[in-house]
């Protein structure tokens, strides 16, 4: 037992590895909010004195704890509960599975340190203090009005779409987007979306929620085929045109144009998920498939990649036809997104901050991108790479003989979370040679080497296996 705080936590620590147990109860703690982020740890002195251990042990778990992101140490300030635990997947509007392992390198994770708390904070003090108080009262389900207004200007100039402030929806989350626009949907007629075959669970899920039916449309490296739409009966399609998730095909121009034609001539939605669509590395980012058929095209895009998924903040750019009923489900639905934070996004991207902080962690995420080529590229003979110069993952082809399950096991073997691409398939049979999906977000830049060399050794280890 010791205090922290004026408060009393118990530790179980074994006799005989009093070190081991004392990290891993401290981790425990963090990971289940006993101890929340911004806490100041007692000093090793201290805590040693209350659990009858050594201050070497104490120092020693701290030193191990701050390492992998779930303490932090100050200069002349003492040991504090990370402000964010960097070792935890971010709870992400798109519901990640949660992994205890030290690393991670699955897909469309962003680093959690890479947030600008400094710039936040500035543009939080700026909005609270500029807007009258009314401000803060039961507003717009639709949104806080100068966030709409702001918004429908950076997806204008950055993503070419045809934004208005009207047409703009403020969400919490890509998750609670899609419910809203799928149950929309269901309240117009529709009654099936086609899928890509890749993609997440979830988001299926939440459409089947809503009352649709869902049907996959195969993947190539073209991007979705609409080849299928007519057979399927669909009235909807749920699209990543810019970098397809998660293999990384970007949508052709010609199946643009044909899911456009497609939506015209038969009066469908097509809903656009724009993930990470600022993150191009080779060339500039594909404009979005919106401005094609605005009136067909419900455009929708989060600052969990560019900022962090613990905002919860998400938008969409709904066609008129379905504004209305879109905001009659938020309605029902009695969702709402805090005002504060919405205010802050606002003034974040009005001067300039949102732009500064994609820039950066493009360039993060690119040369990261950069290095896990060469490592593979030195390391592992027979596996490949996927060519998309874009996003927070990338795809590995394994070499001959290993298989996915094998690698990811491996991997779980050194504390690395991994995923192979049969985990995001949904469909009748998936043609296609054993493939990993590799994220290269999560890590905090102190971790990625080690994670990135991890899946290496583990790629190695399953093809060693099948040899």
């Amino acid at each position: 037992m010791w205090a922290n705080s004026g408060l009393d936590l118990h530790l179980d620590l074994d006799p005989a590895r009093k070190t081991d147990s004392l990290e891993r109860g401290l981790r425990d703690a963090i990971r289940s909010g006993l101890l929340t982020p911004g806490e100041r740890m007692p000093t090793s002195r201290s805590l040693a004195g209350d659990l009858g251990i050594s201050r070497n042990s104490v120092a020693e778990v701290y030193g191990r704890l701050t390492s992998e992101g779930w303490l932090e140490a100050r200069v002349g300030a003492g040991t504090w509960v990370a402000a964010t635990p960097r070792v935890i997947a971010p709870s992400a509007p798109r519901a990640r599975r949660q992994t205890t392992a030290r690393l991670d390198l699955r897909a469309g994770i962003p680093d959690a340190t890479a947030f600008p708390v400094a710039a936040w904070v500035a543009a939080s003090r700026r909005a609270l203090t500029a807007v009258p108080t009314s401000a803060f009262g039961y507003g717009d389900l639709r949104g806080a009005p100068p966030l709409r207004e702001a918004l429908a200007a950076y997806v204008s100039r950055a993503r070419g779409v045809w934004a208005s402030a009207e047409a703009v929806h403020v969400t919490h989350g890509f998750g609670e987007a899609l419910a809203l626009v799928g149950g929309a949907l269901v309240d117009r007629g529709a009654r099936t979306v086609a899928v890509e075959e890749y993609g997440h669970a979830l988001h299926r899920d939440i459409l089947r929620a809503a009352g649709l039916r869902v049907v996959p449309m195969r993947v190539d490296a073209e991007g979705a085929d609409p080849s299928a739409l007519g057979e399927a009966a669909a009235d909807a399609v749920l699209l990543t045109p810019a970098h397809q998730f998660p293999t990384g095909a970007v949508l052709s121009a010609g199946r643009r144009a044909a899911f456009v034609e497609w939506a015209r001539r038969t009066g469908g939605i097509l809903i656009e998920d724009d993930y990470d669509g600022e993150f191009r590395y080779d060339r500039r980012a594909v404009g979005a498939l919106q401005a094609l058929a605005p009136e067909h095209v419900v455009y929708a895009g989060t600052a969990s990649k560019a900022l962090t998924p613990a905002l919860g903040l998400a938008w969409c750019v709904l066609p008129q036809s379905l504004g209305g009923l879109v905001a009659d489900r938020a309605r029902l639905s009695g969702a709402a997104t805090d005002v504060p934070s919405q205010l802050t996004l606002a003034e974040f991207l009005r001067h300039g901050d949102y732009d500064r902080a994609v820039r950066s962690s493009r360039a993060q995420y690119r040369a990261r991108r950069e290095r896990l080529d060469d490592l593979i590229g030195e390391r592992l003979t027979g596996a490949r790479l996927g060519d998309a110069q874009a996003g927070l993952q990338s795809v590995l082809e394994l070499p001959p003989g290993a298989s996915e399950q094998a690698v990811t096991d491996a991997a779980a073997s050194r504390s690395l979370a991994l995923e192979g691409l049969g985990a995001y398939f949904f469909g009748d049979c998936a043609n296609r040679p054993p493939t990993m999906v590799i994220g290269f977000g999560a890590p905090p830049p102190h971790l990625f080497e080690d994670a990135a060399a991890a899946a290496v050794m583990a790629v190695r280890e399953a093809s060693r296996g099948t040899a």
